[in-house]
């Protein structure tokens, strides 16, 4: 009986350091989706969250996973100081946009392309706290800005209100109309 109760302490001890271990992981915070116009510029927004203090261990990686699946490719690298892409599709258009101080490890990227769609992945380690969640922004480049819902509502109650003054209007016109070919009618009688 006594080593179940061992055995028992052990598994909820264990159950509440690994409890520890994961509230100790940096979460990493993004925008799901993001839509840009082509030829435009798209700030990337990324934060985090560490258990820990901001480290001079601290470092950012942003990864790129086209539309079309093919590899990743790397975009940014920051580790003491940001570190633009050598080469690739981001050569030259992308920058640091982030502030360390603020959890804020964002970036920049400069006239944006069709083939530019994509997911772009955040990852963040924090030393010590080295695991966590990587954040993602789906990025889709339009060739120009689509009707959004708030346009749709604002166009819908525009024609709803334009609508009903018309109505009012002729509403009243044949008010008007029909008091006039009365008032005719009584002349007409009182006439006679």
């Amino acid at each position: 009986m006594r080593g179940r109760t061992w055995l028992g302490a052990a598994l909820v001890l264990g159950a509440q350091l690994r409890a520890l271990w994961l509230a100790a992981a940096v979460e990493v915070h993004t925008a799901k989706e993001v839509v840009a116009v082509n030829g435009t510029n798209q700030r990337l927004k990324c934060t985090f969250s560490s258990s820990s203090p901001v480290s001079q261990q601290l470092s950012v990686s942003w990864n790129f996973q086209p539309e079309d699946l093919t590899a990743h490719e790397p975009v940014f690298y920051y580790l003491k100081e940001p570190y633009e892409p050598p080469s690739g599709r981001f050569k030259d258009r992308v920058t640091w946009d982030g502030n360390i101080e603020r959890n804020d490890v964002s970036i920049m990227i400069w006239n944006l392309k069709p083939s530019d769609n994509g997911t772009f992945t955040c990852q963040v380690t924090n030393w010590p706290d080295v695991y966590g969640t990587i954040g993602e922004v789906r990025l889709r480049v339009v060739q120009k800005v689509t009707f959004s819902e708030i346009h749709f509502l604002a166009v819908a109650i525009g024609s709803a209100s334009v609508l009903m003054i018309i109505v009012v209007i002729v509403v009243i016109i044949c008010r008007q109309h029909r008091r006039k070919a009365r008032d005719r009618r009584l002349e007409a009688a009182d006439t006679e």
